[in-house]
């Protein structure tokens, strides 16, 4: 792996900018294939304090069409080789398709972030074992008709389910070969739940910390926030920087977020109370 090798857990807060090439982005950021365009982005966001860079082919908002496998590569493959050869930050594919994922980390991606959770496309477990790419895995409750296997009944409150589905994710991945130390857990918020029940994954996070791996959260301009303000995507800017401030708080590693200049710097007020980490600056 280039650049950031090693993750220092439980230090600070690490920054995953979104780079979306897709026409159809809920928040209104897709690239499409513009490549020059993700690599004038990405060139913004490491500037501005991303320490990874998301680069996705297929919009995850609800409703959206699924897209082959085939134009996935198409529009993420190309900026993919270009951001590995251009910058020294880890790039990670948002993919739940496993020759997404090969053809990614071959390519030069060193994460796989799969926002199914294995559900959809087991074998992408494989694929991370093989290459020893981090592999996130997402609690995802959405209705999957396709999906190769769900998740056992559980009982209890949102964090009762998530928890119980990320263990038999888990456990799938560590019986693929996957390293235990390179598993990211992310709660899915968005994925499937209601707009109170994000609110509650955001407050009880900590309970994560029971699955004994590192916290992805990805609350960025999400409809939950909207919901709360009243408030279009475009308006969701101060209830993200107040998501990721509280699940910084309650024990987040990873911060998935499109305003990166901004949400590393609430990151790194959060890490100075949380974690006793201040930073030199002005004033």
């Amino acid at each position: 792996m280039t650049g950031l090798t090693v993750f220092e857990w439980g230090v600070r807060t690490y920054i995953m900018g979104i780079i979306n090439m897709t026409p159809d982005s809920f928040a209104g950021d897709g690239l499409g294939t513009d490549v020059e365009a993700a690599v004038r982005r990405a060139r913004e966001m490491v500037a501005a304090g991303a320490d990874i860079l998301d680069v996705g082919g297929e919009s995850t908002r609800p409703g959206a069409e699924p897209v082959p496998a085939d134009e996935e590569l198409r529009r993420v493959l190309p900026t993919v080789e270009r951001l590995a050869r251009e910058f020294d930050c880890p790039i990670s594919i948002d993919t739940y398709k496993s020759a997404v994922a090969e053809a990614a980390v071959q390519a030069g991606a060193r994460i796989i972030n799969d926002v199914w959770g294995l559900r959809m496309d087991p074998r992408i477990a494989e694929v991370a074992a093989r290459t020893g790419a981090y592999l996130v895995i997402t609690h995802n409750s959405r209705p999957a008709p396709t999906a190769a296997w769900d998740y056992a009944p559980a009982g209890g409150g949102v964090m009762d389910r998530i928890l119980a589905g990320l263990r038999q994710a888990i456990e799938l991945a560590v019986r693929a070969g996957v390293d235990p130390g390179r598993i990211i857990v992310d709660p899915g918020i968005g994925f499937g739940k209601t707009w109170q029940e994000n609110l509650v994954i955001l407050r009880e996070l900590g309970r994560l910390r029971e699955l004994g791996r590192p916290v992805l959260i990805g609350p960025s301009r999400k409809s939950f926030i909207g919901r709360v303000l009243g408030t279009d995507v475009e308006g969701r800017l101060e209830g993200t920087a107040a998501a990721v401030a509280i699940g910084i708080a309650n024990g987040a590693d990873l911060v998935r977020v499109h305003d990166v200049g901004f949400m590393a710097r609430v990151a790194r007020v959060a890490d100075a109370i949380v974690r006793l980490r201040p930073e030199a600056g002005a004033g």
